[in-house]
């Protein structure tokens, strides 16, 4: 352990000597672009992207871009960036984190980074907090690389797509964290190319990163949808099925337990739902539901695979036969089996498209960050990030004064001295920031302040915009503000006129957060620039990091160290008391931290099946040439599926009739195949056979489109529709998965390890849905001339963020 924090430490000192002989480097050149025009200051943009056109790396023109930046900052804002600032926008742009003070200017610090990056011409993401943070940067730093000729962009929630697409094709784009997320979602659920939003992701900058990619890490992103469009469709589905007679309307298998329509059944159902071709794209959900009627109603049966028990549909174990109490059958399966029996049927919610920050934001090139505090988290920052943590030194000293905790018997006694402080320092005309780990102690420590006549503001983070007001008043004279410990984030607190002489701002911690970042970065509000500042935190044996971690330790040392006095206002104020804390919140940190990497572990599974299936989605949509090759391959290993699986075994138990019959359900007109045709062939023979006369029938059906644009058009369309009909199944079933698999570890299976393994399968088997539902649209579709994509999704869901329960 002490050679690892002893080459963190060197590790820091050689990129503070590397960075801060760059930054010499780039201070050297302030003369040259000082003595500048306006035009010519401008015109070194369009010198420097020709740089890089000629074959120049960005590595190569930094310390001239940085220098321009630098240059353009003191004329646009009157800002000029020091030396430690130009260090960690090197940090940044290595991409690495740069963990810099509070009131060390990390907005500005961004600028030269942001803009060297956005030289090459492929975007640049700066990410933050919330909505007023990105609005205030994209306009007061967004002048300095208007000033430089470059594009800024702001990308909100409240904007169209349109407006979204504009944002992101500038060269400089603000966000929200969430926001790229969604769009990100929304892109791969989208038709056609041109209702994309975001360009490849290149670079992106992220504002207070350990809030964003550790402290919302555990949240995954998830856009969800009504699973059913109505209930109304599985009792019409139910009671057309009910109506069917076996053999004449349907087949049935039930060792394999499928079930198909017969070309009758087509017909009754066509009459029954007054359609044309029931196979039309556009009946995709239709036949779903018929699909899953047939199913529950002639292969689950009940008593046997479920069981209605006080009105709801439960299913049974076929190994155990217990009943699986709160898990439900996918696919709507389970919504057509209480269609059948009567029951209500659920309109359950469905999760459409789902991500974590973690697995977002490495899709980057390359990603940065700056904060106040990450060196706690600098072994996750590495692990999974792969950036390293650099401490940027201060521009003055800190002379903030840290006291030592204060720790009380009791939250009365506790609350008592805070009150009590507070008061003393208003009076003397300090300003102080209290913080406070919950909005319900916010509001009990402003009504005990309001009893003492005391004056203050209370902020918990509920209004943005009024959050940075209130925070940039909270340096005056006098003024009392009480917020949680996160708020104000990215806002300074400017000291007032004569506060300095009063020992500038002090805060006061009313409890010790879980995390030691969320302490120091309350602690770090005081005392910026060199300015003076004081903290104090006070804490009680009553406090919930104190009941749940280490209490039995600290109240030994309570007892230890008040023996001769009960008192219950007596305060400890010890070092050693500070370092058990420290050490319960470097446990509870430990917790935090396998949780994340637990979210992570599953969402790498839908990783793997995301990238893939977005990949292939995109290159249908973008593709210029035939699909035509795609499409017959799809059908050719389609119909090795049910050759393998019709021939399994002996020969004399090979079942041709079952063949025929999905032959003439899935592939090609009844009467152009007869049993005599499929006999007397081995499997090979078989495959070849059926594959032959499918394709001849799907040639002469797109021989019937005007032109190959139309045939693309019609495959694309209905390649589209399965894969997202299937897709947005496929992940609200590994949704389902991962909520009901953490069960298992009772059987002493490991449920990380049996959710990749069922997920893999569950993977497979939805790629051979998805040929067997694209190779039975094409081959039963009517040929239209005017065919239109449209998106499965058509609820327009709301995006949600919920948390997701670790196994």
């Amino acid at each position: 352990m002490a050679n690892i924090l002893r080459n963190l430490i060197e590790n820091d000192k050689a990129e503070l000597k590397r960075t801060g002989k760059i930054a010499d480097e780039v201070m050297a050149m302030e003369p040259t672009f000082k003595d500048m025009t306006d035009e010519q200051l401008r015109a070194m943009t369009t010198e420097l992207k020709n740089k890089l056109a000629k074959g120049q790396t960005l590595d190569d023109i930094l310390v001239e871009a940085f220098a321009v930046v630098r240059e353009a900052a003191r004329r646009v804002t009157g800002l000029f960036p020091y030396k430690v600032q130009i260090q960690g926008g090197v940090v940044i742009h290595d991409g690495n984190i740069a963990e810099m003070k509070t009131g060390e200017g990390k907005t500005l610090t961004e600028t030269m980074p942001v803009y060297l990056n956005a030289l090459a011409g492929k975007g640049v993401h700066v990410v933050t907090v919330n909505d007023y943070l990105a609005t205030r940067d994209s306009k007061e730093m967004g002048e300095i690389y208007r000033f430089l000729g470059l594009t800024v962009g702001l990308n909100l929630n409240s904007m169209t797509p349109a407006q979204k697409r504009e944002a992101y094709n500038c060269d400089i784009t603000y966000s929200t964290n969430n926001e790229l997320g969604f769009d990100y979602l929304r892109d791969n659920m989208v038709v056609y190319q041109h209702q994309m939003v975001q360009r490849p992701l290149n670079f992106a900058v992220v504002d207070e990163v350990d809030s964003i990619l550790v402290d919302e890490a555990r949240t995954p992103l998830i856009i969800s949808g009504q699973a059913g469009k109505s209930t109304a469709l599985y009792t019409r589905a139910d009671y057309f099925a009910k109506g069917l007679k076996e053999e004449e309307d349907y087949t049935i298998d039930l060792s394999s337990k499928t079930i198909a329509l017969t070309d009758t059944g087509v017909d009754k159902a066509e009459r029954v739902f007054r359609l044309e071709n029931l196979y039309e794209p556009e009946h995709t959900a239709l036949v779903h539901h018929i699909d899953q009627a047939l199913r529950a109603n002639y292969i689950m049966i009940h008593d046997i695979d479920y069981v209605v028990d006080e009105g709801q549909v439960k299913i049974v174990d076929g190994f155990t036969g217990r009943i699986m109490e709160g898990r439900r059958y996918s696919d709507g399966l389970h919504q057509a089996i209480e269609a059948k029996e009567g029951v209500k049927i659920e309109n359950e919610s469905k999760t459409m498209a789902t991500i974590t920050f973690q697995n977002y934001f490495r899709m980057y090139k390359k990603l940065a960050g700056m904060t106040g505090t990450a060196k706690t988290e600098e072994e996750e920052f590495r692990e999974i990030y792969n950036m390293n943590v650099i401490q940027i030194p201060t521009n003055r000293p800190v002379i903030r004064e840290d006291a030592a905790d204060l720790l009380y018997p009791n939250l009365k006694s506790k609350f008592k001295a805070v009150v009590e402080d507070i008061k003393r320092r208003h009076e003397q005309g300090q300003p102080l920031l209290v913080g406070t780990v919950a909005v319900e102690t916010s509001e009990y420590l402003s009504r005990l302040l309001t009893k003492e006549g005391i004056p203050h503001e209370v902020l918990n983070a509920k209004n943005h915009f009024k959050e940075a007001e209130i925070i940039m008043q909270a340096g005056q004279r006098g003024a009392v503000t009480i917020a949680t410990n996160m708020a104000g984030r990215g806002t300074d607190i400017k000291l007032g006129s004569g506060v300095v002489e009063r020992g500038g701002l002090c805060v006061i911690g009313t409890e010790r957060h879980e995390s030691r970042r969320i302490d120091n970065q309350l602690r770090g509000r005081a005392g910026r620039q060199g300015d003076p500042g004081a903290s104090q935190f006070y804490l009680s044996l009553e406090d919930d990091l104190m009941r749940r971690f280490g209490s039995d330790r600290i109240q030994a040392v309570w007892q230890k160290l008040n023996e001769d006095d009960s008192e219950d206002d007596l305060a400890i104020q010890s070092k050693m008391l500070s370092r058990q804390v420290e050490s319960a919140q470097k446990r509870v940190e430990g917790n935090n931290y396998d949780t994340r990497k637990n979210v992570l572990e599953y969402d790498e599974v839908m990783r793997e099946q995301r990238e893939v299936i977005y990949g292939q989605r995109l290159e249908v949509i973008t593709s210029k040439e035939s699909l035509t090759p795609y499409v017959k391959a799809m059908i050719k290993r389609t119909i090795s599926r049910q050759v393998a699986y019709a021939t399994e075994g002996e020969k004399k138990n090979w079942q041709l009739e079952s063949l025929l019959d999905y032959a003439k359900a899935n592939l090609v007109s009844p009467d152009s195949i007869t049993l005599a045709d499929l006999e007397n062939k081995n499997a090979d023979e078989l495959t070849d056979y059926l594959y032959s006369i499918t394709e001849a029938a799907y040639d002469e059906k797109i021989g019937q489109l005007n032109g190959p644009e139309q045939v693309m058009e019609f495959e694309k369309v209905i390649i589209l529709k399965v894969v997202d009909s299937k897709w947005t199944d496929h992940i609200d079933m590994m949704d389902n998965l991962r909520q009901g698999v953490g069960l298992r570890a009772y059987a002493q299976t490991n449920p990380l390890t049996e959710y990749q393994t069922e997920g893999y399968d569950r993977f497979q088997e939805m790629i051979a849905a998805i040929e067997q539902d694209v190779t039975r649209f094409v081959m039963k579709a009517q040929i239209r001339q005017n065919v239109e994509r449209e998106q499965v999704n058509q609820s327009n869901p709301r995006p949600a963020k919920r948390p997701v329960p670790t196994a």
